[in-house]
């Protein structure tokens, strides 16, 4: 199965960032892609938090939601959908939302929700964040079945940025058979830096899975700098393709018959005794 991890440089403005992944959502169908996924906050990151409050929409509806559905029917694409923000209540706009990863088949229709778990925080007294001022933690890891042109039915677990720090969580996936991690990310530079590649060759080698990365990757219009380096890592923490900044399609061809070699040669996953 051919993958697209898909890199953005996303600004303030929702028609911008659209636009943009409308034309790598098209390269990477152009380029025999089964799956493209986008990263987190591809529909806007502004100059404050709680800007993404403004652009909120209910799941099910909304513009953001109605071109996801309509890219992937027009393209012939499963897309990943990095993430945007879906109400919490869906009867009225909220002061908090949930930051959620969509995920639409070539018919256009949703088939998976993940609400980010875990909420980044990080001040190192020149920088400073803290995602949970306008975020709401979701609760259920969320996995879906891709049945792929190479007739193998994919497992795949998603996750978002922050995540991939807690380890049990793709420990879980691994124990529920999934063999491609999705990442879509918004990693500052400071700390992509020194843990992004490790950390994500680290998910892979541990839970002898592929793992796909689409990252933010430049600077923002807020001047938030993201680090960027999207990627795309085998099961044996092999980088099979890679971008360090700026906006672009990371493509790679995952295969079946590589995964079962790697955990038949290794069979870490039936070691575990905790």
């Amino acid at each position: 199965m051919r993958v697209a991890a898909l890199q953005m440089v996303s600004t303030d403005v929702l028609a911008e960032n659209l636009a943009q992944a409308g034309q790598l959502l098209s390269q990477a169908a152009v380029q025999g892609a089964e799956l493209a996924v986008l990263p987190e906050y591809f529909c806007l990151i502004g100059h404050h938090d709680s800007d993404k409050l403004a652009i909120q929409e209910s799941f099910g509806a909304g513009p953001i939601q109605t071109f996801l559905a309509e890219q992937a029917r027009s393209l012939g694409l499963w897309i990943v959908a990095g993430t945007l923000p879906l109400s919490i209540d869906p009867s009225s706009p909220t002061d908090r939302v949930f930051n959620s990863s969509l995920v639409f088949n070539p018919q256009g229709q949703c088939v998976a929700r993940y609400d980010k778990i875990h909420l980044f925080r990080f001040d190192n007294g020149a920088e400073s964040y803290d995602e949970s001022r306008v975020l709401s933690a979701g609760s259920l890891p969320t996995q879906f079945a891709l049945p792929a042109r190479d007739g193998h039915v994919w497992q795949i677990g998603l996750s978002v940025c922050y995540d991939l720090r807690f380890a049990e969580l793709y420990r879980a996936y691994a124990a529920n058979g999934v063999d491609l991690i999705l990442v879509p990310s918004a990693f500052t530079f400071t700390t992509g830096q020194a843990h992004w590649e490790i950390l994500l060759r680290a998910r892979a080698i541990e839970n002898l899975s592929y793992v796909a990365a689409a990252a933010q990757g430049g600077t923002h219009p807020s001047g938030r700098t993201t680090w960027g380096q999207s990627l795309v890592i085998d099961p044996w923490g092999q980088i099979l393709a890679e971008q360090a900044q700026g906006a672009g399609v990371v493509i790679a061809d995952l295969d079946p018959a590589h995964l079962a070699t790697c955990r038949s040669q290794l069979p870490a996953l039936q070691h575990r005794l905790l």
